[in-house]
């Protein structure tokens, strides 16, 4: 189907949807040997399909436990869980749910001040000014940077927006061609893009609150926040655009999903679908926008799916018309690492972790010191990548963020025999020469994509989140596919529309090392239905399984914590989506219970643990949105006046909210212990 197809299609409820689905279709020529095909080599096509492993691979992948008849020790089997709560039931309506004997309080809602001078949330009357000074729409990492026990800095990343449920009387604007967008529309929904950092308190209560005359507190947004360059594509003629002719300076980060915090307590900021933002009048027949054939980003864009038109902003700015300004969209993809502790510090979009469609920049240090980060490229058939510096991570802040400066990046292959290979991409190595179009080290990490695809990488099943844990494992996320045809060794099910985790164990439990291991933790979905081809530990309940997995967190404890992205998907499963604490040692291996559920619509981010594990921050983003055609007793797409819920106010004329909200464990103590 074309964009306007999609668009006109009567299946999607709201522009999100929409886009969505026609980010389905993959930019990668390379699929003749994706994650599904390695898995089905590795395992055998016929058990993946039925569901079944057999006995050598079920028991490496769930331990002993996976022999014995479901769940005839489940009591034993609880009792001996590392994670210490009665599990939630699984459904799905208007409100969110945690656990028997914790609590989640609302911290922040979009719109909520955030400095004493800021001006009340008013929905009728919203305006870029106020925006500026409020918290912004679409809430998805959350970070926490400690300044002693009980304060600190909170760091919020605010992905996109939602015209039909944030602006009243407005409705789907992709489908009128953005007739009802006018240029103080386009400067709120700006404003509300990009990133919040607050300092926070715990009160005598055991209550959080935003401390609103913290000097600190700042928003970061693509309207007016000024950012610069570092690595080697700073200074590029790529990056050099008519504003900027020395390619150092832009305006702005955008589509900020998933991120992560360093060592020394800064912030990253993941751009992920960047390539939506970009504008051109170019329509061919089928009404969807292309390129000049002039351009000669024309084959790097064309892989990163750019223009997407997404948005009317390059109506009003031409930093996002590629019409005027042809190489602007190589200033976006990338990380930016910002300063949460001094709010007059400019962020640096760190160009030596490549460009790509970024979803988390997770860290760790490695055994000999260096900065590793782990980052996937949020697009069906694309690649897993982690970043290893050249120094070690040090007590001089200034001189630790040069290490996101200088350092190697890599993409991993996954093999058949399971094991997996970090492949470096630096300029003058293997096919990476001019003669392929890589002049040098800034052309190699703005295509970050196109060198990979030389190279060899292995396509994946939308990677997304990426957790490492200290002792050389990682966790990958790999959301779902169903435009996979055929599986391979890492991604084995065709039209794999509930995804599955990949576990790596890197060699002498280096982080830093080019070779490891692979396995797969869980395949998701309903191990009830044989056709689907799930796989969980025997002893998880029909509350406990879950499709879509998205971003993941590790606790103090070690322990492996998932939250899940369902989209309007969420419809396939029945249940909303939520936070689920997943076993992934002994014999509980695999085993999953549900923790958090968020209200219909609604997707869950985050999560991060912090307070010595007694505080857990979620972030539940575009509430009462996705799939509410298939929210039994509503049945129809939600708007601004008519929304599928009312989260988390439930008040009149109030929208819902996407929102931070903060669990604790009622008498205090720590999460899940």
């Amino acid at each position: 189907m074309s964009r306007k197809e999609i668009i006109e299609s009567q299946e999607y409820g709201n522009k999100a949807e929409a886009f969505e689905a026609y980010d389905d279709i993959p930019t990668n020529p390379n699929l003749g040997n994706t994650i599904g095909d390695v898995i089905n080599r590795r395992y055998g096509r016929r058990d993946v399909m039925r569901g079944m492993l057999g006995v050598t691979a079920t028991t490496a992948l769930f331990g002993t436990s996976a022999m014995v008849a479901p769940r005839q020790a489940a009591a034993q089997s609880a009792a001996e869980s590392r994670y210490v709560f009665d599990e939630l039931a699984w459904g799905n309506d208007e409100t969110h749910h945690i656990a028997e004997g914790y609590r989640a309080d609302v911290l922040l809602r979009w719109g909520d001040p955030i400095t004493a001078d800021a001006p009340a949330f008013d929905p009728l009357n919203q305006s870029a000014e106020a925006q500026l000074q409020q918290f912004g729409y679409n809430n998805d990492y959350v970070g926490y940077a400690e300044i002693e026990p009980g304060r600190g800095m909170l760091c919020v990343n605010h992905e996109y927006t939602n015209e039909e449920v944030m602006f009243p009387g407005l409705g789907r604007q992709d489908r009128d061609g953005f007739q009802g967008m006018t240029k103080e529309l386009v400067d709120i929904e700006m404003a509300a893009h990009g990133g919040t950092v607050v300092e926070i308190a715990k009160g005598e209560d055991g209550l959080w609150a935003v401390d609103l005359e913290s000097p600190r507190n700042r928003r970061i947004t693509p309207l007016d926040t000024e950012m610069t360059f570092s690595g080697p594509a700073a200074g590029h003629v790529r990056l050099q655009t008519n504003d900027d002719p020395e390619g150092m300076r832009v305006i702005g980060t955008i589509n900020n999903c998933a991120g992560g915090m360093t060592p020394w307590g800064t912030y990253l900021m993941a751009e992920e679908n960047f390539h939506g933002y970009f504008w051109t009048d170019n329509l061919d027949a089928a009404g969807d926008p292309v390129m000049d054939s002039g351009n000669p980003e024309t084959t790097s864009y064309g892989r990163y799916g750019v223009p997407g038109a997404w948005y009317a902003w390059g109506r009003y700015y031409d930093r996002f018309n590629i019409d005027a300004e042809p190489r602007m969209p190589n200033k976006y993809g990338w990380i930016v690492e910002v300063d949460p502790m001094d709010p007059d510090s400019v962020p640096v979009k760190h160009t030596a972790l490549g460009r790509f469609r970024h979803e988390g920049a997770e860290t760790t240090v490695s055994s000999g010191g260096q900065l590793v980060i782990y980052s996937g490229d949020d697009n069906r058939f694309d690649y897993q990548y982690k970043y290893v510096s050249a120094g070690t991570v040090s007590d001089d802040r200034a001189a630790n963020s040069q290490l996101l400066s200088d350092g190697t990046l890599y993409v991993a292959r996954f093999n058949d025999d399971g094991t997996v290979d970090w492949l470096p991409l630096v300029h003058g190595e293997g096919p990476l020469t001019a003669e392929n179009g890589f002049n040098d080290q800034g052309d190699v990490v703005i295509d970050a994509r196109l060198a990979a695809d030389l190279l060899g990488a292995t396509p994946m099943d939308r990677p997304e989140d990426a957790q490492p844990r200290g002792d050389g494992t990682a966790y990958i996320m790999l959301t779902n596919n169903t435009r996979r045809e055929t599986g391979n060794a890492a991604n084995p099910r065709p039209d794999n529309a509930f995804g599955h985790i990949i576990e790596i164990k890197e060699d002498g439990g280096d982080h830093a090392a080019t070779r490891g291991t692979w396995d797969i933790l869980v395949r998701c979905g309903d191990p009830e239905l044989a056709g689907i081809g799930a796989q969980w530990n025997p002893e998880t309940s029909e509350n406990g399984w879950f499709g879509s997995p998205d971003n993941c967190a590790i606790d103090a404890e070690g322990r492996l914590w998932i939250s899940t992205d369902q989209g309007s998907g969420w419809a396939n499963t029945g249940k909303s989506d939520g936070l689920y604490a997943l076993e992934t040692e002994g014999d509980l291996r695999g085993h999953s219970k549900l923790f958090f559920r968020c209200p219909v619509g609604g997707e869950l981010c985050g999560p991060y643990f912090a307070d010595n594990d007694e505080t857990l921050f979620l972030a539940v983003q575009h509430p009462g949105t996705d799939g509410t055609r298939n929210f039994e007793g509503f049945e129809r797409d939600s708007t601004f006046e008519d929304p599928a819920t009312r989260w988390p106010d439930f008040q009149d004329g109030m929208p819902p909210r996407p929102s931070v909200v903060v669990v604790t464990k009622e008498g205090g103590g720590k999460i899940a212990v």
